[in-house]
């Protein structure tokens, strides 16, 4: 079984399905293929971990959508929450 999920195609995000240890393997499917990311740092069960890098300022993007801007930048495999996004961030609709 995966111990993440990527939710939507266009993500730069997935959701991880348990916690996870730094270094461990997040494991998560794309259509039939079976992907991972080794996590750079502990990641709390339901948190996103990056799957590639997001700049200072780029989009985080999860279900599709932009739910958040990055306010540094994030490495592939870190954890995405309120220490490295923007707070003021409010997506228009």
């Amino acid at each position: 079984m995966g111990k993440a999920v990527l939710i939507n195609d266009k993500d730069n995000v997935v959701t991880a399905v348990s916690d996870l240890q730094k270094g461990e393997d997040a494991v998560y499917k794309v259509g039939s293929e079976t992907r991972h990311i080794k996590t750079s740092e502990a990641i709390p069960f339901g948190h996103k971990i990056t799957l590639a890098k997001i700049a200072k300022g780029s989009d985080i993007i999860k279900y599709g959508e932009t739910i958040g801007r990055a306010s540094k930048d994030i490495k592939p495999g870190q954890w995405v929450h309120i220490h490295n996004t923007d707070e003021t961030y409010a997506p228009s609709r």
